[in-house]
């Protein structure tokens, strides 16, 4: 199932189109649809896609020799080459009249197995490929891999390519495209178990309910789910075991570095680093209050798992292991029937944050916000802050995964709220009120009459 990446085919057809040299490294995540995106912009196009995989320098080579040859004389067998640069360098031999895409997807195994391979593509692509019609893509899972090799400032590819796509999971309206028989609820609660990773999401069967699939897909030991944070930390880590640690800190609640360390043995110099690797990989973010002018200098920061199913693997089957081995899965599900609320609850708030952003873009707020995030003190919080400090106006919301609807109570205390987050004269606040299932009639009459914005969860998948 191909869903919405309109945006990045569109990329890559332009820069198609340019019919000059052109060379697009694409990286993300394990899971997140590179292979499949590729697959569909090359599938009307010439293209050679070759897919590295863990084996020698002369297997890889092999293999990519094959796949040009086959390419321009198919069904023939012909000569390997010899050296990685006469391949590349009759790849450009083939794009030198017409247009070629050439895929090298899993990029990162190949330079496992071939080191000294990005210095050779560098010195082809100075003398000769740039001069050429190729349509070159590397793709790669391993992300500090690819940001190493490719990306980066001393990187030997840095400044040859002419784009980039960074592929990030779905966002939430994609989920209906697999989930159109569920109710937004369970659609909520499918993105907060999975996130938008599409492969995870094709895992569930949308003819089954949701607790059915947590058992088959991620309880079940045989399962396509059950080990997959373990694949993707031993892939891209040389340590998994102490990122293993420092994540089940996070998850246990620890999210102060101080406490993190203690939780995970470890001094907090090295659970710094392990952190700020976690964070390239996009699995770990540090927030801080929205107010913080400055958020890389705050004292404030606290460390929070990213990904949705990350964040749900080491809650509920990281601990339980042991329990799931034997088939006794029956009571983790239990647990997580009985605390899933308390679970989709903090992925509802930042949903509310990323739509009260999405409306800020649009200008369908009343003022441009600068920033937009949750807030916290030590005595409250606020889930949802939008502002502008140049105006001096700002957004205040809540939002309550309830199974009852939300009353003017909670309107009262948000106001009460206000003077803390931007004192002083001249400021104006609004309000926004996100609700699981709806609001109480005396609400939404004051609501109307003050001009509060009321958003249901159905709302935020539109």
């Amino acid at each position: 199932m191909f869903v919405n990446r309109e945006r990045e085919l569109e990329m890559l057809a332009a820069h198609w189109m340019s019919d000059r040299a052109e060379f697009i490294p694409v990286y993300g995540r394990r899971r997140v649809g590179k292979t499949t995106l590729l697959q569909v912009f090359c599938a009307d196009k010439p293209h050679v896609f070759w897919v590295a995989d863990l084996a020698s320098e002369v297997e890889l080579l092999r293999g990519f020799s094959r796949a040009l040859w086959e390419f321009a004389h198919p069904g023939e067998r012909g000569p390997l080459f010899e050296t990685w640069e006469q391949a590349l360098r009759y790849a450009g031999e083939l794009a030198a009249q017409t247009r070629l895409a050439l895929v090298i997807d899993e990029f990162p195994y190949a330079v496992a197995g071939t080191p000294a391979l990005p210095s050779m593509l560098q010195r082809v692509w100075d003398a000769h490929l740039q001069r050429t019609r190729l349509f070159l893509v590397l793709s790669g899972s391993q992300i500090g891999m690819m940001e190493r090799e490719v990306l980066l400032y001393r990187a030997p590819l840095y400044g040859r390519r002419t784009g980039q796509i960074e592929l990030r999971p779905l966002q939430l309206h994609s989920v209906c495209d697999f989930f159109p028989h569920y109710t937004s609820q369970e659609q909520i609660e499918v993105y907060a178990i999975l996130g938008g990773a599409p492969a995870y999401l094709a895992s569930f069967d949308s003819h089954r309910s949701v607790g059915e699939n947590i058992v088959a897909q991620i309880l079940d030991p045989t399962g396509m789910l059950y080990d997959e944070p373990l694949f993707l930390l031993r892939e891209e880590l040389r340590e998994p075991r102490l990122y293993l640690a420092v994540l089940r800190a996070i998850a246990g609640g620890r999210t102060r570095l101080n406490e993190i360390a203690q939780a995970a043995g470890l001094p907090p110099t090295s659970v710094s680093a392990y952190l700020a690797h976690l964070r390239d990989l996009r699995l770990v973010e540090r927030r801080v209050p929205v107010t913080e002018r400055h958020p890389e200098k705050s004292k404030r920061g606290l460390y929070h798992i990213r990904d949705p199913f990350f964040r749900f693997w080491f809650r509920f089957v990281s601990p339980r292991r042991g329990d799931l081995e034997r088939g006794l899965w029956e009571g983790v599900l239990r647990t997580v029937e009985e605390q899933l609320g308390d679970y989709v609850a903090p992925v509802f708030e930042e949903l509310c944050r990323q739509h009260v952003a999405a409306l800020g873009v649009a200008g369908a707020l009343s003022f441009a916000p600068e920033a937009v995030g949750g807030w916290w003190d030590r005595r409250t919080e606020v889930d949802v802050v939008a502002l502008s400090w140049t105006e001096r106006q700002m957004l205040l919301g809540e939002a309550k995964w309830w199974s009852r609807p939300v009353g003017v109570n909670v309107l009262q205390e948000l106001r009460s709220k206000t003077q803390a987050i931007l004192p002083g004269p001249g400021r104006t606040a609004q309000y926004v009120l996100f609700s699981r299932v709806g609001f109480t009639e005396a609400l939404q009459r004051q609501a109307k009459d003050e001009g509060i914005l009321l958003v249901e969860a159905a709302d935020l998948l539109s």
